[in-house]
């Protein structure tokens, strides 16, 4: 295994960081000492801005880079700028998401390619582009954001959990990889979430109620429910784990 070559300030940079559960593990891991890079999409709002200012609230690190994770020129140049203001990146968070519901049949080839290219290129393509620099330093944290939608899916969502069950699939072979090098890959995999995003599945009252009757803690989550799975594979607990999928879903039953 390489040698670790740590330094006293732990830094992480979290994709889809504007809102949501990107933006409580940007906050979460600032409140366990970590200066963030915080990537998002220039959406036109300034969410992202707020989560910046939460986290130099704290005296903490934050800098924002826009780019689309489905694009690899923009991608290259969001990561050479953060290692060049932040010198080294111990950790990184692929959460960035999307998710357009529609059934299999008429579903249009452009909505799966922008689910896909968005889900699950993009997390090959930031984990790409950091994995040099990681094996150069001996060490790494990669945590994927998948779904337990990749797991067992949905109606109306087929590219989606397509999508999440190629990012398990490529965390648990990139973990086989880079091992030796002292980096290590995780997945953890979201239940159902109360977020801009999961509201999709969520307004219709006797729907979420539902949801709640299958899950064992009997409630829906929130997004700084998965805070602590993504802080504990980002950090040196979780030395001799990889290659594992998490799931963070209050014990849901499926039947």
């Amino acid at each position: 295994m390489g040698k670790r070559k740590m330094t006293n300030t732990r830094t992480a940079l979290v994709t889809g960081a504007s809102r949501g559960i990107g933006a409580a593990i940007a906050i979460g891991l600032a409140e366990r000492g970590y200066d963030v890079a915080l990537n998002g999409i220039d959406d036109g709002t300034s969410e992202i801005e707020k989560v910046s200012d939460s986290i130099r609230s704290m005296g903490r690190r934050a800098e924002i880079y826009l780019a689309d994770v489905s694009d690899k020129a923009q991608v290259q140049r969001m990561v050479s700028a953060a290692l060049n203001t932040f010198g080294h990146m111990d950790a990184i968070v692929n959460n960035a998401g999307i998710l357009i519901a529609g059934e299999v049949d008429g579903l249009p080839e452009s909505t799966w390619d922008a689910v896909l290219d968005v889900n699950a290129k993009g997390s090959f393509l930031v984990t790409q582009a950091f994995l040099p620099s990681m094996k150069a330093r001996g060490y790494g944290r990669i945590v994927n954001i998948a779904s337990i939608g990749g797991k067992h899916g949905a109606p109306e969502q087929a590219h989606y959990s397509a999508s999440k069950a190629a990012v398990m699939g490529f965390s648990r072979v990139l973990a086989q990889e880079v091992g030796k090098q002292g980096i290590t890959v995780n997945c953890v995999c979201p239940g159902i979430i109360m977020t801009e995003m999961g509201r999709v599945n969520l307004e219709d009252a006797a729907v979420r109620g539902a949801w709640q009757d299958k899950t064992a803690i009997g409630r829906i989550g929130n997004p700084d429910d998965v805070v602590g799975a993504v802080a504990f594979f980002a950090s040196d607990e979780s030395a001799f784990v990889t290659g594992q999928t998490l799931n963070v879903d209050g014990g849901i039953v499926f039947s």
